[in-house]
């Protein structure tokens, strides 16, 4: 069976990101903050999911440079909330703080590949800076319809995505759910071959299974 890795970083929803893979008929893991990338990577696992969690990203640094470890491998990488701050700033990106911070769940975000909207559940107060983004290693995915801000990033030539919102969000909005379908189809693409991230992105979304593997 595939085997997905979730690095979690204090996030209470956790347990939600597992209950989504296990819906995929894919086993998870979740390890702790301060699993190392080769601890992480001795297992071998098909994917890994960097989870959301509190706080200033920029003050993650052991964690940023084990993520940078991870991204600089095949390994198909999925990251929600924090962990798309801190693959944002393990790739030489930069993060800032919002003036409000974005809360609740009734937040649109634009898929910038295909035009659509989707309401997203939202908690976080810093976002990551495009101003400071280099196109050739990382270029918008999702913005907040809202305020414009980043919502989410495809990594180029890498089998890499990211959002700052919430899939796993229960009861919901479950508009974005068909974010892990993505990154499983992705992960099981990368078994035979290389793949890109920028492909999923044109893609329509399927609906999310909704009977839960034991």
């Amino acid at each position: 069976m595939d085997t997905i890795l979730i690095l979690d970083y204090g996030s209470q929803y956790t347990q939600l990101i597992a209950r989504r893979i296990r819906e995929q008929h894919v086993y998870s893991e979740i390890v702790p903050f301060t699993t190392t990338a080769e601890e992480i990577l001795k297992d071998a696992p098909d994917g890994i999911m960097l989870s959301n969690g509190p706080g200033d990203p920029k003050e993650c640094t052991s964690i940023i440079q084990e993520i940078r470890k991870l991204f600089e491998t095949d390994v198909p990488i999925f990251a929600i909330c924090l962990g798309h701050q801190l693959m944002a700033l393990a790739t030489g990106a930069d993060t800032y703080k919002l003036k409000y911070g974005h809360r609740g769940g009734n937040h649109p975000v634009k898929d910038l590949a295909t035009g659509r909207v989707y309401i997203s559940s939202q908690n976080h107060g810093y976002v990551v800076d495009t101003d400071k983004l280099d196109p050739s290693v990382a270029v918008p995915a999702f913005c907040n319809v809202n305020d414009g801000t980043n919502e989410g990033l495809a990594y180029v030539g890498k089998n890499v995505f990211t959002v700052q919102f919430h899939p796993e969000a229960c009861p919901g909005p479950q508009d974005s759910g068909y974010l892990f379908d993505r990154f499983i189809e992705m992960m099981r693409t990368c078994q035979g071959g290389r793949f890109s991230v920028a492909q999923t992105c044109q893609e329509e979304p399927s609906p999310v299974a909704q009977k839960e593997v034991r």
